[in-house]
């Protein structure tokens, strides 16, 4: 059995990160603790072990992408997914330049939760797979 996924999901609006938490957990067994915006984001971050950073564009003080550089400051590898109502091109080459792993947009009904789920799970498999060859591969040269 794999090992369980860990979410961090920062978002400025109280009742998506309650209707996101909820589906991700129930429907998709993810574990997802949520911050109500980047500066409470990097707090947790700091506190907290996560596989995945899932965070809105639009939020008040600092916007997701700004948010998304402070994370690659200290956490270069950790797989972010930019999960926004603000979707143009714009802000997808904004976000592709600060180095985000994913972009997809919010929609409605239980679909976004859906192709969310999916997306976390893959960019954490991708991420999770890179370590363990990196770990054989200096296990390797140690011999």
């Amino acid at each position: 059995m794999s090992e369980a996924i860990r979410v961090l999901h920062v978002d400025d609006d109280p009742a998506f990160l309650d209707l996101t938490r909820a589906y991700l957990e129930r429907e998709a067994d993810l574990s997802v603790v949520t911050a109500d915006g980047a500066a409470e984001g990097l707090s947790t971050l700091d506190e907290s072990e996560v596989d995945c950073v899932v965070t809105d564009y639009q939020m008040p003080g600092r916007d997701g992408i700004a948010f998304l550089w402070t994370v690659r400051e200290d956490r270069p590898e950790l797989p972010v997914l930019l999960f926004t109502g603000e979707g143009s091109e714009t802000v997808a080459s904004e976000a592709i330049s600060a180095g985000v792993t994913d972009y997809l947009q919010k929609g409605v009904g239980s679909t976004q939760f859906e192709v969310l789920a999916n997306r976390v799970r893959n960019v954490v498999d991708r991420h999770r797979a890179t370590r363990e060859t990196e770990r054989l591969g200096r296990l390797f040269e140690a011999l």
